[in-house]
């Protein structure tokens, strides 16, 4: 229901009201057709009869104007006491003293209290609220170009490379402000744990997921998608060196093909591959598998039964492929799928900076470092 905006009466009309009531006009008609409050009717009626006055201030007895001049000298000592360190503040200090005080005291008080010129203020107030808004304007840029995944820590980084040097309390507050919530703030659905097998091949990563060599070390996994009504799944093969995904396929089975046009996919040399780590799914350990790693010189690599940390990395990349790409798509076929998944993959080494990277993207990581 729409609220009514308040009313106010003029002094003539307050006095053609008592008027009314004077002349006999019952009070309740008055009320109800001029549509007044029976307090404010009342109320007019008492200072017409006490003092011919509308005025609250010649209505007031003497110790009701002490009190409001009391109120007065009150507020006044606060905003001084508000202030008074900054008092001796540069301009720059000055100004966002009274910017975050002006719901509360006077511009004019306050310039006067702190001897800056209105105009000095003025000035200064409009130079900082078009920062603001440029710099609201860089952070919903940046958001969008993030897929809506970036939070406060990465958007800080993002605009300290465009010459910002901003908290990250302060992007926190605009993101609250512009309404734009990163997907990482909503917890994430755990699938149960699939059943594994009792191959003998050991654990040779044992969990070395800092690499320093590319292409050495490259680890992998799979999640699920929706597509149309099935599921559908994701493989992506991870290289340790950069975090980089050197090769990805998608599927209607969860299979050793999908692992397969994994591998297909990857546009380096496959013999450069050393090691080849995941966990004990069946998909991963088969024959099919076995003929291509054997073909290449690849060795096999397998986390230990119910340890899903000795494949971290991979599991990590599959959580962020499932808040940054999986999560709110519709996708309504494989074609579609694929070309989201290529379209992904390239957003993710080429412009998605990563936490463990120093904040590069993978591709910038591998320039620096090789």
């Amino acid at each position: 229901m729409t609220k009514k905006a308040r009313r106010t009466f003029s002094k003539e009309f307050k006095e053609q009201m008592v008027q009314l009531h004077v002349s006999g006009k019952p009070r309740s008609e008055i009320i109800r057709e001029y549509e007044l409050t029976p307090s404010s009717f009342d109320k007019w009626v008492r200072q017409y009869h006490d003092n011919g006055s509308f005025q609250e201030k010649d209505n007031c007895t003497p110790e009701q104007e002490e009190l409001i001049k009391l109120r007065k000298e009150n507020q006044k000592l606060a905003m001084e006491n508000d202030i008074f360190k900054a008092s001796r503040a540069d301009h720059g200090t000055k100004v966002d003293v009274i910017r975050n005080n002006r719901h509360k005291y006077s511009v004019s008080a306050m310039c006067g209290v702190l001897q800056i010129a209105r105009s000095t203020y003025y000035y200064e107030a409009k130079i900082r609220d078009d920062q603001e808004e440029e710099l609201t304007d860089q952070i919903v840029d940046i958001f969008k170009k993030s897929r809506q995944n970036y939070g406060q820590r990465k958007i800080k980084v993002e605009l300290k490379k465009l010459g910002w040097t901003v908290s990250r309390r302060r992007i926190g507050r605009i993101m609250k402000e512009q309404g734009l919530v990163s997907k990482y703030t909503v917890a994430q659905f755990k699938p149960s744990q699939s059943s594994c097998n009792e191959s003998d091949v050991g654990n040779a990563l044992n969990r070395a997921f800092d690499q320093d060599q590319e292409l050495k070390v490259v680890v992998s996994d799979l999640t699920y998608v929706r597509v149309g009504q099935r599921w559908h799944y994701i493989c992506v093969l991870v290289d340790l060196y950069n975090r980089e995904i050197i090769g990805h396929s998608a599927g209607p089975h969860k299979s050793a093909a999908l692992v397969q046009r994994a591998f297909a996919s990857v546009p380096y040399n496959l013999h450069q591959l050393e090691l080849f780590h995941t966990d004990r799914g069946s998909e991963f350990k088969n024959q099919l598998i076995d003929q291509a790693l054997e073909t290449f010189g690849i060795e096999r690599s397998l986390s230990e039964k119910g340890t899903p940390y000795d494949n971290a990395v991979a599991e990590a990349t599959f959580k962020t492929i499932k808040t940054e790409f999986v999560k709110g798509a519709y996708f309504t076929d494989q074609h579609e799928l694929d070309l989201e998944l290529f379209d992904y993959v390239n957003w993710f080494n080429h412009l998605r900076i990563h936490g463990s990277l120093d904040y590069l993207t993978p591709t910038e990581y591998k320039l620096i470092n090789l």
